[in-house]
């Protein structure tokens, strides 16, 4: 039989891209196998958000090419949008395929194992004006669904890269939407994850129509007990909105709002299009509405000209706010975005010492932001069973990671959990009611 492995790296729009490319392969015979096995051809999925992303990607065409010299490569992504031709000179790399087309990918293989050529089908992006029709349903061993609605980002921050690599915005049909979450609900998911490369512009490219409209359009499908947002632009988080959003019983409260920086003239040079006033009274409005909320974000350090005293400044307010969670990341300079010719390169072991104070910090109040909730019953959907250690592990509707005990398989159900004590710094135990 026909095998093919994927290599997935960065977000989680990529990993659904990488889903949905899985069902086009076995739909047409192949059977997927992990990337470390021998397989006939091997994707890879790739992120330029920083050049780490770029390496690995480079490194995992070596490895494949090293498991099954025969074997066919697809590099595709935002790497290989933005970077074709330097991806196509990757000894090993066969296929070329950027952040469209991917429909496509099964016919470019079999048109390779005909003709023993090369091909680079990455086009310009910005003159893509459709959503391209990528979609799951059949994925197995999963509870949680990611369902990409959106697609490409009209932003443009200066550090950014990924409008260059996915294009101006896109919005998926509503009932194109409707009609996957439909066909998860039949493999038994309960929680979709509304994701998007920039989820709150969806429907501006459409008119008359916001991500409400989609969220509206899927909260009553019979079998679906939680929609959940993936990372949102603050500014979307209007009074009108939240007031909206509070409304709906099945959206989960948990918000991944992207800060970046805690100080304004930081974002300012970010190009960034709000200030941290704005964004704390966005905070103050949705703590308001919506009970138990957890708020995450991302932070960046290291930003071209960032001063220590920006740093501090960013440092506290990241107290002030008191999310529940940080991802911290250090700035990555990415050839055509504006910062990266901004003088005041910060140095790296700056960025480092930087870098590793937040996640200090942020396991800091993460741990009082679990503590909230001892004694407290949570409804957990469980996601994976811990086999070695007798446990389930899943998650509450504000993303509280929760490990419980249990004698019956639990795997898949939405179930009541005292929750009582903490699991190092990232999660809590429980019992079942």
């Amino acid at each position: 039989m026909k095998t093919v492995a994927f290599y997935t790296l960065g977000c989680k729009v990529n990993q659904y891209e990488t889903e949905a490319m899985g069902e086009l392969f076995n739909a047409a015979g192949y059977l997927t196998v992990d990337s470390e096995e021998n397989a006939n051809v091997y994707v890879i999925n790739t992120c330029t958000v920083t050049n780490i992303g770029d390496r690995k990607s480079r490194q995992f065409v070596r490895k494949a090419k090293k498991i099954n010299p025969e074997a066919i490569i697809a590099v595709v992504g935002c790497y290989s949008q933005t970077a074709p031709e330097e991806v196509m000179a990757i000894e090993g790399v066969n296929i070329v395929l950027g952040t469209n087309e991917r429909n496509k990918i099964v016919e470019y293989v079999e048109k390779i194992q005909k003709e023993n050529s090369k091909i680079n089908a990455v086009k310009d992006i910005m003159e893509i004006s459709e959503f391209e029709a990528l979609t799951i349903g059949d994925i197995l061993g999963k509870t949680r669904a990611f369902l990409k609605i959106q697609e490409g980002c009209n932003q443009y921050c200066t550090y950014c890269i990924i409008p260059y690599a996915r294009g101006n915005i896109r919005s998926r049909k509503i009932h194109d939407i409707k009609a996957e979450v439909e066909r998860l609900v039949q493999n038994n998911f309960k929680e979709i994850v509304l994701t998007g490369i920039h989820v709150a512009s969806y429907g501006k490219d459409i008119g008359d129509i916001c991500l409400l409209d989609v969220i509206d359009s899927v909260h009553d499908v019979k079998g679906i007990e939680r929609i959940r947002l993936s990372s949102i632009e603050p500014t979307i988080m209007t009074d009108e909105f939240i007031d909206r959003l509070s409304q709906y019983k099945k959206v989960c409260p948990h918000f991944h709002l992207s800060l970046q920086s805690g100080c304004d003239t930081t974002l300012k040079r970010m190009n960034r299009k709000y200030t941290t006033k704005d964004y704390k009274a966005i905070v103050d409005a949705i703590r308001s509405r919506i009970p138990e909320v957890s708020l995450t974000t991302d932070i960046m350090v290291g930003f071209p000209g960032e001063t220590e005293d920006e740093f501090l400044a960013t440092r506290e307010f990241i107290k002030t706010i008191q999310f529940s969670q940080i991802h911290v990341f250090k700035y990555s300079p990415r050839k055509g975005t504006p910062a990266a010719s901004y003088e005041n390169q910060v140095p790296s072991q700056v960025k480092n010492k930087r870098s590793e104070e937040l996640i200090e910090l942020s396991k800091k109040i993460m741990i009082n932001h679990l503590e909230k909730f001892l004694n407290h019953t949570k409804e957990v959907l469980f996601e994976t069973e811990i086999k070695d250690k007798g446990l389930y592990e899943g998650l509450t509707d504000n993303y509280i990671r929760v490990l419980c005990h249990s004698s019956d398989n639990i795997k898949g159900k939405l179930l009541p959990v005292v929750l009582t004590e903490l699991e190092g710094d990232d999660s809590i135990k429980g019992h079942l009611v």
